[in-house]
């Protein structure tokens, strides 16, 4: 599999904007050679479990047949002990993706499925350079008053591109799970418990972005509220997110991609070519 069967086309835009900035690949590449990564290597060694196939292996056991399917090399994979549900991929030549006990605890086994599978996304679609620049700038070097004044700018547009780049992230989840399951997933990561998020009108839901866009439209006064409002977050809106989903699956580029790579009806697991039952969850085909 390509990046480019993935890619949003925000985020391919966002990205040709990003990478016109002078000397940034350069600048970006050399931070996190000198140091960067090593920091994350030794901290998730010292600090998190470290998944195997003899250390907590229902949950070690996501991982490989996604990286198997999507054709990506297998990054290492971590368990961080925390409430806060998060799932974040981090590195570039080393890659790591990390989930949280919290994000295990709240989600089902098939949203938990989807969640890696995005983050697989962002190693798929060649994400985890600036992925990983605008996460330390978040997290790391704006916490400086000095560096942060002078990093802002930088800041802002990687943020920019990375929101755009989640999109992207999200097509491989819907990908590998279908989009009822991740979709699902994106109204559990808004906060909402599942006894209420089943029962949510995702096309009802979905119709909110564009009303939000309109909004966005509505005038100078209107665009600028709504560009601070957005300014610091690293992922789009949830509404956002659910509607570019539901409009890429009825589109004739992801219909060609099934057609290519095929998968069960049911469960959206590969399937070998003349199959009559799924191996997976032993449906008929």
């Amino acid at each position: 599999m390509t990046a480019q069967e993935f890619t949003h086309p925000d985020d391919a835009a966002a990205l040709k904007k990003l990478e016109s900035i002078p000397l940034l690949p350069t600048l970006t590449k050399t931070f996190m050679d000198v140091g960067a990564e090593q920091m994350m290597y030794g901290t998730n060694m010292a600090t998190k479990v470290k998944l195997s196939p003899t250390q907590l292996p229902k949950l070690y056991n996501i991982l490989p047949p996604l990286c198997a399917r999507l054709g990506i090399k297998e990054p290492e994979f971590f368990l961080e002990m925390t409430p806060v549900p998060n799932a974040y991929a981090f590195g570039d030549t080393y890659t790591a993706i990390t989930i949280t006990s919290g994000i295990v605890d709240l989600l089902t086994e098939e949203e938990l499925i989807a969640c890696v599978a995005h983050e697989c996304g962002h190693i798929l679609c060649r994400h985890m350079l600036y992925h990983t620049m605008a996460s330390m700038l978040v997290n790391g070097a704006m916490q400086s008053d000095i560096l942060g004044a002078i990093a802002a700018p930088l800041k802002f547009a990687l943020l920019y591109w990375n929101r755009k780049s989640e999109l992207s992230c999200d097509r491989v989840a819907t990908f590998c799970c279908g989009p009822e399951t991740t979709i699902r997933l994106m109204t559990r990561l808004a906060g909402g418990p599942k006894n209420i998020t089943d029962e949510i009108n995702l096309v009802e839901f979905a119709e909110q972005a564009d009303q939000y866009d309109a909004i966005c439209k509505d005038g100078m006064w209107n665009k600028t509220l709504q560009t601070f409002a957005v300014l610091n977050q690293d992922h789009p809106f949830a509404s956002v997110r659910v509607r570019e989903t539901l409009r890429w699956v009825v589109d004739d580029k992801y219909k060609k991609l099934r057609e290519k790579y095929p998968s069960c009806p049911h469960c959206y697991r590969e399937i070998k070519p003349g199959a009559r039952f799924c191996t997976n969850c032993g449906k008929g085909l």
